[in-house]
């Protein structure tokens, strides 16, 4: 691929925004739809963070740790935002964020419970737009919580689409699109179609507000320094609400023809939440002056932090309403004169960009599921702000209780103080970063915004997240669970995609964080070796509930697990650190020391796991498969012969070097001889590294050619984890086989789910029993070319098992590629298979042209499930598209 033509407008954007020679990226997406119910808010004693600060306080309870809002922007800090607020003259509330159920009230956990899409974005946002349906009845709040309470986890879950909300198509769907004039300057268009049968009304309360900064006791400035109270007003002969921030600057919002313009303060309303004296005009007056009709909630004054204007629009059936507004530094005496035109360029700008980044065979189809995602994956760049040490001192109102003791969340994390944009899993149900999400979601980015990306994955390894120890942030209901080491994998691609596409490999972003990585790579090796025999456990490993036992808590029979998964996670990242270190020793010949280290680990590794020192191995041959093994207090060892995508990790750990790489290194080639003629038995049954392959490739491998064949037998059977759209994460053999595991009076089972979770472990929020998870899916794809590397040709095997038709590992990885790729086409029956869930649910068939990017997909159906808008890894699917089209062309 030649490098990208950055000519196009919105390159020219990111170039000027890399350099510092201006601030594309001031504004964006970056306020959640949602942040009550989240650990940060919460500062309850017994951690329960979704009662502590319900759905229902949100509309009059400030925000300590950041704002939320529909289709909201703000500036990078959030100090300034702006969202869509919609009363359709039924609600009891009016809509200003995203409703869902928390995890309590979900029969599967947490779940958003609304119809929205996010359409297109540019990285700069410099054109972003935004689609959402609201029912025209009362929004059925009070049914969707029943819904979830009535429905046990054998359940699907009871979505908006299972009310009466949409017959009828009684509903508007809202298009919000933003479009830059400047870098401070931001045109808002939001056009309303009543698709109705009737003559409708709606209320469009378009608001602008200040986080709240003024209320938790502490100097609110970025760098400490003590701040004016930010202020909002619409003085005598004002076009516009004027706002003005210490730190912002002045800004102005104006609006066309408003009916109203209304001011209140962003502050809790203590009073009716907790029977303390409140400010006068309070966070919810819009909606006591809306929705309840209460003239005195508003303040007649016209000043405050929070203001809207209002536009009632009386829609016939068929018809649209349309409400401009500008919202810039300072102010403009023509807010609308050239409206349209920059609007429609930032449009055609939009589509020039997208032009450069596709593939021009991509079908229309297609490009326009890959834009979509690419748009899913810029709107889900958000602020996240949390400073545990602040946070472990409690709230300074005084009214709510600080944890206590040792039951405080995150109490060994008191370092970690994050104020960043990030790119999140999901805005909704995820307002929260986890680190192996963000190494999956910079590989999309790279195709988008390679900066970005990079410094995604910087911030990970900065000492404001990584801990002293070196582990990186897991999540922050528990920042010090572990998460797969996929860190420098993701590293190395995007340093990969970043030369080919500029022509320039940035060898200083991959030494930076190859150093860091020392760091987190000597805590694994630490903390995670139970018997210090290169055997690892790790825990969950952000898989949930794949074991028969809850992986993070202690066992209940005593002992410990030694991970198929862990151990081959880490036999992974030891390659990618070698690969790294190769390649820095190609300009600094120092890197062979490092270099040889890893090997060693490698090695290492590779012979406990297979059983090859006499140790426990995680192989077994009856079965040609890894898995988990428990050692019991008394050294008794179980293998938990459970197949799952724990025995599948394995394959991951697989690196075809070409030789021409490690000839010139000739301080590592001369030690590698040595541990292969001096040492092997660390080689064992992994694969030979004395014989390059077809294509003159050294082939670092967990696993000898024959055990790949039986791995592969299992993996490519139809009956196990070969489904119609990807593998599945538990094989299907277990459907009909439940692996039931019996000592000592605790017994536990685990069983094919090809859907939703039916256990309770992690809240039952996501489910590792059946369904197809896009990340572990693109990881086997890539570990089956790496394999093609160095077999070529000469390899090939059945696909499916027992097809009688043999195929090459390069044409097996291009199959599941296209598997994956078909959840989000039209089937035969022209709906998108992640969609059929959705099936005559839609109140119109055309919403199936917008398919959600979903947690996971069932295992039989690929029906979309889990969370509905998780385009961080999921958006791994435009790197597919992307591939796929280059393929055919």
């Amino acid at each position: 691929m030649t490098p990208v033509d950055h000519e196009s407008p919105e390159h020219r954007r990111l170039a000027a925004a890399d350099a510092g020679a201006a601030d594309w990226r001031l504004w964006g997406p970056y306020l959640a739809e949602r942040a009550w119910g989240t650990v940060r808010e919460d500062y309850s004693e017994n951690g329960d963070a979704w009662r502590f600060f319900p759905h229902d306080h949100a509309r009059s309870r400030a925000y300590r740790w950041g704002e939320d809002g529909l289709a909201a922007i703000s500036d990078k800090e959030q100090f300034l935002c702006f969202s869509v607020a919609l009363w359709n003259g039924n609600d009891p509330i009016l809509k200003e964020r995203l409703f869902g159920l928390s995890g309590p009230e979900g029969n599967h956990g947490e779940d958003v419970k609304e119809e929205y899409w996010y359409l297109d974005s540019t990285p700069t946002h410099s054109y972003m737009r935004m689609r959402y349906a609201y029912p025209q009845r009362a929004f059925p709040y009070d049914r969707l919580v029943a819904g979830g309470y009535e429905a046990n986890v054998a359940e699907p879950e009871f979505e908006l689409l299972d009310t009466d909300a949409f017959d009828d198509s009684r509903y508007f769907l809202v298009d919000v699109v933003y479009a830059k004039a400047a870098e401070r300057d931001i045109l808002i268009e939001i056009e309303v179609v009543n698709r109705g049968p009737d003559l409708a009304d709606l209320t469009i309360v378009p608001t602008m507000w200040f986080r709240n900064t003024w209320s938790w006791g502490y100097p609110s400035g970025p760098k400490g320094d003590v701040l004016t109270k930010p202020a909002m007003w619409r003085g005598e002969g004002d076009t516009a609400i004027r706002a003005t921030h210490p730190v912002l600057g002045e800004y102005s919002l104006a609006a066309e023809a408003p009916d109203e313009v209304l001011f209140t303060g962003n502050d809790t309303n203590t009073e009716l939440l907790f029977g303390v004296p409140s400010p006068a005009h309070t966070k919810e007056a819009f909606h006591r002056y809306l929705v309840d009709g209460d003239d005195t909630a508003v303040n007649a004054d016209g000043t405050g932090t929070k203001a809207a204007t209002v536009h009632r629009r009386e829609i016939a059936p068929g018809a649209s309403a349309t409400v401009r507004l500008r919202l810039q530094h300072g102010i403009s005496e023509a807010p609308f004169a050239d409206f349209a035109t920059l609007q429609s360029d930032r449009q055609r700008e939009a589509d020039e960009f997208h032009a450069t980044i596709q593939d021009p065979g991509l079908s229309e189809t297609e490009a326009a599921v890959q834009r979509q995602a690419m748009a899913g994956l810029m709107w889900t760049k958000q602020l996240y702000y949390f400073d545990i040490a602040q946070w472990l001192l409690g709230d300074p109102q005084g009214w709510q209780a600080p944890p206590a003791g040792e039951r405080a969340r995150n109490r060994n994390w008191a370092h970690l103080n994050n104020f960043d944009v990030l790119s999140m899993p999901d805005v909704w149900e995820y307002p929260w970063y986890a680190a192996w999400d963000t190494a999956f979601h910079a590989i999309p980015l790279a195709m988008l915004d390679p900066a970005f990306a990079k410094e995604q994955l910087r911030l990970m390894t900065r000492e404001w997240y990584m801990h002293p120890n070196g582990q990186l942030p897991a999540y922050e209901w528990h920042f010090g669970d572990v998460n797969p080491p996929v860190h420098a994998w993701a590293a190395w691609h995007v340093y990969q995609m970043d030369a080919e596409r500029s022509g320039e490999p940035d060898t200083e972003f991959l030494e930076g964080i190859f150093h860091k990585l020392l760091l987190n790579f000597t805590w694994w090796v630490n903390r995670k070796d139970h018997d210090n025999n290169n055997v690892f456990q790790g825990g969950f490993l952000g898989l949930d509930n794949v074991s028969v036992f809850n992986r993070s808590e202690a066992i209940p029979t005593g002992g410990h697990l030694d991970q198929s998964d862990g151990t081959a996670w880490m036999a992974f990242y030891t390659l990618e650190m070698l690969k790294i270190s190769l390649e820095l020793a190609q300009t600094k010949p120092v890197y062979q020391d490092l270099s040889t280290k890893f090997l060693e680990h490698f090695m290492a590794i590779a012979a406990a796991m297979n059983g090859d020192l006499g140790g426990p191995g995680l192989w077994n041959e009856a079965d040609g498969f890894f898995y988990d093994a428990l050692h019991l207090p008394n050294d008794e060892k179980h293998q938990l012969q459970v197949r799952s995508m724990v025995g599948l990790v394995p394959l991951l750990a697989v690196e075809a070097i070409p030789t021409s790489q490690i000839e010139p290194l000739r301080d590592f080639t001369r030690r590698m001889w040595w541990f292969t003629s001096n040492r092997p038995h660390l080689a064992g049954a992994m694969a030979r590294l004395d014989a390059p392959g077809s294509t003159q490739h050294l082939l670092f491998s967990l696993l000898s050619r024959e055990r790949l064949e039986r791995v592969l037998t299992r993996m490519l059977d139809e009956h196990e984890f070969l489904s119609p759209h990807g593998l599945r994460s538990l094989s299907k053999a277990h459907e009909r086989e439940p692996y039931v595991f019996d000592h000592g009076g605790v017994q536990a089972t685990i069983q094919y789910e090809a859907g939703e979770s039916s256990t309770l472990l992690f809240g039952g929020n996501s489910n590792w029993r059946g369904p197809v998870w896009m990340p572990l899916n693109f990881l086997i794809i890539e570990a089956l070319r790496e394999y093609h590397r160095y077999y070529g040709d000469s390899f090939t095997i059945e696909y499916p098992t027992g097809s009688g038709d043999e195929w090459t590992l390069d044409e097996i990885a291009d199959a599941l590629a296209d598997r994956l790729v078909s959840l989000f086409l039209p089937g035969p029956s022209g709906i998108p298979p992640s969609e059929v869930g959705r099936a005559g649910k839609v109140p119109d068939p055309a919403w199936h042209r917008h398919p959600l990017f979903y947690e996971y997909f069932h295992g039989d159906t690929g029906q979309g499930l889990g969370a509905s808008h998780q385009t961080g890894w999921t958006a791994l699917v435009a790197v597919l598209l992307q591939r796929r089209a280059h393929r055919r062309g």
